[in-house]
């Protein structure tokens, strides 16, 4: 038998007012796309922004439906978005916030499973990192690599 250890490092930033300038922008837009998701169900909504390689913003909300799993999460409508109306420009940065009852949830919201493999098959095409930003109330974190929220994952090699 042999041992593997799977590590990722990430950054630690406090609250919003503490960010670089470009992240903070990409967090405000993130917000500013969770303010209008359509959560009547769930009642979380989750906004999230992505800075393009062109310098675009494109942003996108949670879509809930009362059959679920027909809604689509909000990382996963902006990834799309962006990849239709600007398919060969690269993913930089995208940035997840999540609202509760009017407020930033407390602890930071990561991605589901099947946005963290599509943000890898994503990074993977491109072949350049795409970090990821995590907001909640009180920090925010950054993930270099999107591919570190799901070691082991599954991509088009293993087709190959």
């Amino acid at each position: 038998m042999k041992k593997k250890d799977i590590s990722v490092s990430v950054q630690i930033y406090g609250t919003g007012s503490e960010l670089p300038g470009e992240m903070k922008e990409l967090m405000d837009k993130a917000k500013e796309a969770g303010e209008k998701a359509y959560a009547p169900y769930s009642g979380f909504q989750v906004g999230a922004a992505v800075l393009l390689g062109n310098g675009e913003i494109i942003t996108g909300s949670n879509q809930e439906n009362a059959a679920y799993p027909s809604g689509l999460c909000a990382e996963r409508v902006a990834v799309f978005y962006a990849k239709a109306k600007y398919p060969n420009v690269p993913l930089k940065q995208l940035a997840v916030i999540a609202i509760k009852e009017g407020e930033v949830v407390e602890t930071p919201a990561a991605p589901c499973g099947a946005c963290r493999q599509v943000l890898i098959e994503y990074e993977d095409k491109q072949g350049a990192p795409l970090s990821v930003l995590l907001a909640g109330k009180n920090e925010t974190i950054k993930i270099e690599r999107s591919s570190d929220l799901l070691p082991l994952s599954f991509g088009s090699k293993e087709l190959e």
